[in-house]
Formats: structure tokens, sequence, C-alpha cells
């Protein structure tokens, strides 16, 4: 008796194994998704998957999803290392009424998001709620995407780590029609949680209820466009830390402000006009800017005090 226990423990555990392999090898490190794919499918180049969401269950950790043709491949959550590309084709993700895609990855998992539009449908009658929300995960890479009409923000980081700061690159990428926050970074809810970091470069922000608004955590902005906000166009609160670097700021309610208690904001060669105020530092923040930055045609330039500091 006690024999034929052990067999059929052995066996057990051996159909548990051959399991695990078979899921392990029909994850593949590339997949494919296509307007006429079929979830059903592999995801394959042959044989391509139709959503975001089925060719990422069959991508293996690390991988890469590609686009073959343009189309609406909708909202995806993310719980692993990948990269999702839209390659030449433009992936299309439509997200009324939802998060376009959520990043709620592993502490050394680095995802990254490539040539994409994630639309929000702004004008419809159930507007997505966040372009992109980034939860935890080492590392969000945003490259070259066109992110717009959502109700809440385009990009959405309330990072929960307590151990890991999350870090946040955005390069080559428009927000446009955003009601809310085109670009928000913030600690999560949990205890303790570390301060996320972001860089962003080459970013185009039209028409928003803020800008970039940085809860938390140290910010460097260079070489964006921000215009046609109704509050500010750049926001530091609490204790965070801007670095602006070669921006054009206009057409705009408030172009940067240091709003928070020991909040730091630097300016280096950009362009400050045609808002309402330039800049507002409030008490007990401190606002720096360098003399190759211009602030001029606002309705006032400068509210507070803002430090000139020599250029080295």
């Amino acid at each position: 008796m006690a024999t034929r226990r052990s067999i059929s423990a052995m066996l057990a555990v051996s159909l548990v194994c051959l399991f695990a392999a078979a899921r392990a090898e029909a994850q593949a490190t590339r997949t494919w998704v296509s307007g006429v794919g079929d979830d059903v499918n592999p995801c394959s180049r042959t044989a391509p998957c139709k959503t975001f969401a089925g060719a990422i269950s069959k991508t293996a950790a690390s991988g890469e999803i590609s686009v073959l043709d343009p189309g609406g491949y909708g909202a995806v959550t993310i719980t692993k290392a990948i990269t999702i590309d839209g390659g030449g084709n433009l992936g299309f993700v439509l997200a009324a009424g939802t998060n376009g895609v959520v990043v709620n990855a592993g502490v050394d998992d680095v995802v990254i998001l490539r040539n994409l539009s994630i639309n929000g449908v702004g004008q419809g009658a159930s507007p997505g709620v966040n372009g992109i929300r980034y939860l935890s995960g080492r590392a969000l890479r945003v490259e070259n995407c066109h992110i717009f009409g959502f109700s809440k923000s385009g990009i959405d980081v309330a990072h929960d780590s307590v151990s890991t700061p999350g870090e946040l690159t955005v390069a080559n990428s428009s927000f446009t029609n955003i009601a809310g926050v085109a670009i928000r970074v913030a600690n999560g809810a949990a205890a303790g949680a570390v301060a996320p970091s972001a860089s962003l470069d080459h970013v185009q922000i039209n028409r928003a209820q803020i800008g970039v608004d940085i809860v938390a955590g140290v910010a460097t902005i260079s070489n964006a466009v921000i215009s046609h906000v109704t509050g500010q166009a750049v926001l530091a609160e609490n204790a965070a830390v801007v670095n602006v670097v070669s921006a054009v700021i206009s057409s705009s309610g408030t172009g940067v402000s240091a709003a928070g208690k020991g909040s730091i904001v630097r300016l280096a060669n950009c362009d400050i006009m045609a808002n309402s105020t330039g800049v507002n530092v409030a008490a007990g923040a401190t606002g720096q800017r360098f003399t190759n930055s211009r602030i001029l045609g606002n309705g006032s330039d400068v509210v507070g005090t803002l430090t000139i500091v020599p250029n080295q």
C-alpha cells in the first residue's frame, strides 16, 4: 500500500512539473498582434493575437509584443517585465471608461511602451480615466507615444514600493486634451512608499488642467513645449524637486509653480511667456533660475522670490 502511495505521489509531482514546463514553453519571447488576429492563436507572426491582453499571457517575462498592422488592441494590465512596441504601425489602445495601461509589475521589472496611441475617447459619453497608471515596477519607459482624451491623467504615477523607487522616463511623447493632469508623479498609498523619480524629455503638452504635477520625488523636464494649460503648466508640491531645462511654457494659467513648503524649482534656458503668471514661488519654497532663462510678457512675470543664479 505504501509503495502504491509513493508511486501515486511521484506521478502527481511529475504531472505538475510537466504542466509547468508546458506552460513555460507556451510563452514565447516575442509575440505579435494584428487587427485580423485572434486571441486563441499562439500569437506567432503567422498566427497573431488580436489584443495586447491576449498576447501578454503568451509572452515570457522580459519579452516583447509587436504590432503587425494598425489596429485597436485594447486596454491591458502589465504584471511583469515586458516591451509593447507599435513599431512603424502605431498600435492603438482605446480606453473608454477605464485605464488604458496599468503597470503593476515586480520590484525588478522594467516595462517599455513604445510607438502607441492611447485614446481615452474624451468626447465620448464615457471617457477613459488614466492613459497609463504606474503602480509598481522598477522602471516604466514611455517612448514615442500619443496620449489624449482622458478624464483624470495622461500618466498617473502612484508608486507603492517601500524598497525600490519607481523610475518614470517619458521621451518624444505628446499629451492632448487631458481633463486633469497630463503627467502626475506621486507616492502610492502604502505607508513608507519611496518617492519616485521622473525624466521627461521632448514632451509636448497641449490643453490640460495641470501639465506636469510632481507631488513627490525629483523630476527633470527637458526640451518640453507646454501650452494652453488652465492651471499650472509645471507644479512642484510638498518637498518635490523639479529641474526644468530648455522648455517653452506659454498661454497657461501659471507657467511654473513651487507650491509646497520645501519644494524646489530650478530653471535653465527656459522661455516662459504669455501666461497669466510666469513663475510663482510660495512661502517656504525655493525658486532658482539661471540668467539664460527668459520670463517675460506674462500678466505677472514673477510672484514670490526667484533667485537668479549666474550661468556657470
